[in-house]
């Protein structure tokens, strides 16, 4: 039957999946679990799929979904295959991928799947629990989680969503996870679900293990019909079986040892001697070395290569930043060895093509990076589990990263991050935090305005708020709505330059406005830390010996430091609230915070614009909730658009362009710039 655990004959006898080859027994428990959601009993409702880096856990799992979604098992050959390992046709379960997410993100993805009205995290969990319908989850590459590497997004996502998802009821789960979390979280379970509840699938332990799978992975990545070069070895189909054999038989249990073995023969086949097993390697770390001293080289040379791309960021690093890593890591030039290096270091890496960068400016001084308009090249290690290996040899990881944050920063030309490259813009803060540096890093303006603010908010918020300085904290409290709102670099620096007026750092504010070479559409005149202010308006105070002062009237509670009592009838005509706690207001000059000098200044005397004054304006004030929008009156063009993370309680704006807003933080002024378009707070 479709979904059982057992074979209804021999598997030899049944093609193997397209995609994986093999792994049968870890087949038929996923299938079983599938089966179990239609209503199959006794069979775990949690899987924790783990094993060691590089046993084939990404593989399995992709080819496991490939038979739940189902348009995509149309195309696969159902028919030939055990039936023990095929689960029944069924709704593609959910699969919020972690890959690069936080554990946050990965929780509303798996929200917005269902559709539910959750506001916070626990009511996330309260509504799945609900729901009428069967909530099948499968959570690919936990160990891939989080936009910054040494954040600890994965332990994370194990602990703040996994586990309370597997202790849900209704909740059908599948999480590949690496072995040091796997344990966690079984143990997590251990005493909050029932007996049998959780499966562990180690595909390192024999169980589940597939020696038989490595040694036909072997064989067809020897074969010429599969792309194998034509060599002695890989023509003869006995010395290809064999050899495919041999490579099986030392790689244990690890797919990633196949591969990296047989691409180290196919790729510099010289001096390699198929009936010598002991050029063949048992682990990651011997195919490193087995494969430099067959090549003459030094294995510590490939590693130091390779440094680099151990502790990379993202996708990987730029190639022209490769041999200025590596030779910051090793403390000599290693350019030479990088030049003719790549028979060397091939065997274990990647070259992805990458987009352009819609707002990369120069990436170096003279502009010779190597890199087109159309996009540019990265390298990076062929799997994770070559990184960890790479790691585990550095001497000091925290040393190996600050070399690599000097020669970024020193990339940087003249320290103008608009001009720097993208990866040294975007991640220099993944490689100082991993360094301890990162608090000594975040008094740039440049680098918060210029930095991808997803990664450069993730290796903040790993870095204790004390140890943080106040522009740090400044940049935290604004990066939500820097990501909220995907702004570009001109958009984070109008963002940036309010959030530093309002909490005392104008100097801050003031970089921003003359040394990065940006056209704000707005400049923050002043901002006032006033609770309770509940509206606003803008006017002007008639002086006897001169002209008319601009203002702004703010209403405020009676004991507000500074507040001016008003009357009931001066109060109706301003527009501000008489209710009890508010019947009185601070008078401000609306262009600075320079003390207006009336001791006896009378509120009533404030003269508001008329009606038509307002309508004369060149721009007009539109009102949401949580955003303001300004507005050119001779074009009807948006020309600011203002969003906060608290909601408005009031604003208004002059007719010559300054506007006055007020949030539960206070108040504060902005003079619109009328021919831009922006987003600010």
């Amino acid at each position: 039957m479709t979904g059982s655990t057992k074979g209804t004959k021999d598997t030899d006898d049944y093609a193997p999946h397209p995609h994986i080859g093999g792994r049968t027994a870890a087949l038929r428990a996923l299938a079983a679990w599938r089966g179990a959601a239609s209503g199959a009993p006794d069979t775990p409702r949690v899987v924790v799929l783990t094993g060691g880096s590089g046993s084939g856990r990404s593989r399995l799992l992709t080819g496991f979904l490939m038979l739940c979604e189902p348009e995509f098992r149309k195309q696969l050959p159902l028919d030939e295959m055990d039936p023990s390992t095929v689960p029944p046709e069924l709704p593609a379960p959910a699969v919020p991928t972690a890959d690069g997410l936080t554990a946050a993100q990965v929780l509303w993805l798996l929200a917005d799947h269902y559709e539910l009205n959750a506001i916070s995290t626990a009511e996330v969990f309260a509504e799945l629990a609900a729901l009428d319908e069967p909530v099948t989850v499968v959570v690919p590459d936990v160990d891939r989680a989080g936009p910054v590497r040494a954040a600890g997004e994965p332990a994370r996502l194990v602990r703040e969503v996994l586990t309370p998802l597997a202790a849900t009821e209704s909740v059908r789960l599948v999480a590949e996870v690496p072995r040091p979390l796997a344990a966690e979280l079984a143990s997590g379970l251990a005493d909050v679900v029932p007996p049998g509840t959780v499966q562990v699938i180690d595909l390192d332990e024999p169980e589940w293990a597939d020696p038989e799978g490595l040694v036909l992975h072997a064989q067809a990545a020897l074969n010429p019909e599969f792309g194998a070069p034509e060599l002695p070895f890989t023509v003869d189909p006995a010395a290809r079986l064999a050899l495919g054999a041999a490579i099986g038989r030392r790689a244990g249990t690890s797919p990633l040892v196949v591969e990296l073995a047989a691409h180290c023969v196919l790729m510099a086949p010289e001096g390699f001697d198929p009936a010598d097993e002991n050029q063949l390697p048992t682990s990651v770390g011997e195919a490193l070395d087995l494969h430099a001293r067959r090549l003459g080289a030094d294995p510590q040379t490939l590693r130091l290569m390779l440094a680099p791309l151990a502790v990379a960021e993202a996708d990987g690093i730029p190639v022209h930043l490769w041999a200025r890593l590596a030779s910051a890591v090793a403390g000599r030039d290693m350019g030479p060895a990088m030049a003719d290096g790549m028979l060397l270091a091939g065997p274990f890496l990647q070259l992805v093509e990458q987009e352009a960068d819609a707002e990369a400016g120069e990436a170096g001084e003279d502009g010779e990076d190597g890199q087109s308009d159309s996009g540019r090249t990265l390298v990076r290690l062929l799997h994770p589990a070559v990184g960890d290996e790479i790691r585990a040899g550095l001497p000091n990881i925290r040393a190996a990263q600050t070399q690599i944050a000097v020669a970024l920063l020193e990339a940087v030309p003249e320290q103008d991050w608009g001009r720097a490259d993208p990866y040294v813009r975007d991640h220099i803060a993944g490689h100082t935090l991993e360094a301890d540096l990162l608090p000594q890093l975040l008094t740039d303006p440049g680098l918060f305005v210029h930095a991808d603010p997803v990664p450069l908010r993730a290796a903040i918020e790993a870095v204790p708020t004390e140890e943080l300085g106040a522009p740090a904290r400044t940049y935290l409290r604004t990066a939500p709505l820097l990501t909220r709102t995907q702004a570009h670099a001109t958009l984070r620096a109008a963002l940036l330059e309010t959030a530093f007026v309002e909490d005392g750092l104008p100097e801050y504010a003031d970089a921003i406005h003359g040394r990065l070479g940006l056209e704000l559409p707005w400049r923050t005149l002043w901002s006032l830390p006033v609770p309770g202010v509940s509206a606003v308006t803008v006017g002007s105070l008639p002086r006897p010996d001169g002209p008319a002062v601009p203002v702004a009237v703010l209403a405020v509670p009676a004991d507000t430091p500074g507040a001016r009592p008003v009357g009931e009838t001066d109060g109706e005509r301003s527009g501000e609230e008489n209710e009890a706690g508010r019947t009185a207001v601070l008078v401000q000059r609306l262009a600075g915070l320079s003390a207006l000098g009336e001791t006896d200044l009378d509120p009533g005397q404030i003269m508001r614009p008329s009606g038509e004054e307002r309508a004369a304006a060149p721009l007009g004030l539109s009102r949401g909730a949580d955003y303001l929008r300004v507005w050119d009156r001779a074009n009807q063009e948006v020309v600011a658009a203002l969003i906060s993370d608290v909601p408005f309680t009031a604003a208004d704006l002059s007719p010559d362009g300054i506007l006055v807003i007020a949030t539960e933080r206070g108040a504060k002024a902005l003079l619109i710039r009328p021919a831009t378009s922006a987003i600010a707070s």
